[in-house]
């Protein structure tokens, strides 16, 4: 058994280590559905399809003297940075438990944290993955 706590999630983009990220959404795999109905009657046949991955969204508390000095230079790599998210499993004591499930792709979207002057919520920076794939 496992919690949604028990992941370190770390993202690299463009080979360069980005760290830790607090949360994951994405990621599932789908493919296209094709059947084929043979003729006398015959059962219904399915032929499978080609595979997709969903984008993948990751996000983190917005730390200043970590995100500020970097944010600039993600937003750059928008439409062109290769991004590798790695979701590694840790048992109940955060132990890695397993071997990770890999992802890569591009840079869709990078969101810095939202501003509010009547808000305390906490501040979050956000990466959007055009997923490429499930590299392992």
């Amino acid at each position: 058994m496992s919690r949604t706590d028990q992941y370190n999630v770390t993202v690299s983009l463009d080979d360069q280590d980005l760290g830790t990220w607090d949360k994951m959404t994405g990621g599932g795999v789908d493919s296209e559905e094709k059947k084929y109905k043979p003729g006398a009657m015959g059962p219904e046949v399915s032929l499978g399809g080609s595979v997709s991955v969903d984008n993948i969204t990751v996000s983190r508390l917005y730390d200043l003297s970590r995100d500020h000095t970097t944010v600039k230079a993600i937003i750059a790599k928008v439409g062109k940075g290769t991004v590798v998210v790695s979701k590694q499993p840790l048992d109940v004591d955060g132990n890695v438990f397993g071997d990770p499930i890999v992802y890569r792709g591009k840079l869709k979207t990078c969101t810095p944290p939202e501003v509010d002057s009547e808000g305390n919520d906490a501040a979050m920076v956000e990466l959007e993955v055009s997923s490429a794939g499930v590299v392992g």
